[in-house]
């Protein structure tokens, strides 16, 4: 099925895929603004120097090409990093049907559609994502697609299928207990040495980080709340045989109590965080861990909540929890706690990813702010920061450029103009 899956990806790749500018060996950029590395000053009439797919030099002033490189004119745009989104679902979106899809959506259907949401994500200027559930045959298809040139998207991080526990976030819940069965996965497991199992079976199956479901979440079809449903040995042996793994851990969080087990059991990120306080803040520095709010898809089930077709369960947690998420992100950010860029998209529609950032501003950061965690600290908590997350000498050359003063207004990031991804462009400014 696997190579079935891949040869479709590959046949449709003309069709989902913008004609990009062939890759020269060399290509001088002409940036009019260059912010580098958001947080550290902008700089004015530089010249980017790409080889292949990385970036070789950055100089003063308009440097004039070499024979036989390229020239890409941006000197009336701010020129600044492709931006990181640590934490989508590539292979849908969610609404009214989905539920419903979910029984006829094939392996191969799931990532076709997935190929077309990684395009409209990467136009929108976010080069490198992390996709935090997804089955496991089409998420790292897509992903190794991707990378192989034969389907346009951003970089993939993929964790495939969550691990949860029997009845939890993460399972399958609400259906006739004939059609859950169709769904069944590896992932699900129950006491310690069955989490150790789940862990090992998802490396196995091609995981790039192990991402779990530590406490209830709002989409999931059940009454079972919004607090722990891992406990804390389970959560402890699935950080323990993540890292001999050598893959990072991230947890679905929404109480207090999930998200503190599971800093303690020492996961390298949490996502939403939305019962965060004062102790939770503390084990957040100690643990030197991460937090993805995702506001964005906080605030989109508020919307969802209006709406007749969502299930009682659901709409229930939805109202409850959409309110608190924006605040819960102004207080991360006065209590210092390292915040990278996530969305959840697939909740929220993919390419509309920057909208996180207005949430971001409204919850007192500054668009500066905003923008190093969509790039320096999304690429940290991905721990590809060598590799990734500013423009510099040696780093792929992932680069966005737009028109207007993104120190002063997130804004002009909702319109991005030109996408280069490894060297290679993929949107170019309209002439």
């Amino acid at each position: 099925m696997k190579k079935t899956l891949k040869t479709l990806l590959c046949a449709t790749a003309i069709s989902l895929t913008a004609t990009p500018l062939a890759l020269a060996d060399t290509i001088y950029i002409h940036a009019g603004k260059l912010l580098a590395e958001p947080g550290k000053d902008i700089q004015t009439e530089r010249t980017i120097i790409i080889v292949d797919d990385k970036i070789t030099d950055i100089k003063s002033g308009y440097v004039k090409a070499s024979k036989g490189a390229t020239t890409v004119d941006l000197k009336g745009y701010t020129v600044l990093p492709g931006m990181i989104d640590c934490h989508v679902h590539v292979l849908h979106e969610g609404g009214p049907g989905s539920a419903i899809r979910a029984l006829y959506d094939s392996e191969v259907d799931l990532a076709l559609a997935g190929a077309q949401f990684s395009k409209r994500t990467l136009d929108a200027g976010f080069t490198t994502v992390q996709d935090l559930g997804g089955t496991n045959e089409a998420i790292f298809s897509l992903r190794d697609a991707i990378a192989s040139g034969k389907v346009s998207g951003p970089r993939i991080v993929a964790a495939g299928q969550s691990i949860s526990a029997t009845g939890g976030h993460g399972d399958t819940n609400g259906y006739a207990p004939k059609i859950s069965a169709v769904f069944d996965r590896q992932s699900i497991c129950n006491g310690a040495d069955d989490c150790r199992r789940a862990v090992r079976e998802q490396v196995k199956r091609g995981a790039d980080v192990i991402k779990i479901t530590a406490t209830g979440g709002v989409l999931s079809n059940t009454k079972a709340g919004l607090e722990q449903q891992l406990f804390d040995d389970e959560m402890q042996a699935i950080v323990e045989t993540a890292k001999t793994m050598g893959r990072r851990v991230t947890a679905h969080a929404h109480g207090k109590n999930g998200i503190n087990a599971a800093l303690r059991a020492g996961v390298n990120s949490i996502e939403h965080g939305t019962y965060l306080d004062d102790e939770t803040i503390a084990l957040f520095k100690e643990n030197d861990a991460t937090l993805v709010p995702t506001v964005l898809a906080g605030m989109t089930v508020v919307d969802w909540a209006k709406e007749d077709w969502m299930p009682p369960a659901t709409k229930a947690k939805a109202k409850i929890v959409g309110p608190l998420m924006l605040d819960m992100l102004r207080r991360a950010r006065e209590g210092g706690v390292n915040v990278a860029f996530g969305t959840d998209s697939g909740v929220s529609k993919h390419g509309l990813n920057a909208g996180e950032l207005n949430f971001m501003v409204q919850a007192g950061y500054t668009p500066t702010e905003a923008l190093h965690a969509a790039t320096v600290n999304a690429a940290k908590n991905l721990e590809l920061f060598d590799k990734i997350g500013s423009i510099s000498v040696g780093k792929h050359a992932d680069i966005i450029a737009v028109d207007g003063d993104v120190t002063k207004s997130v804004e002009p990031m909702l319109n991005v103009d030109f996408v280069m991804k490894s060297g290679t462009v993929h949107k170019a400014p309209k002439s």
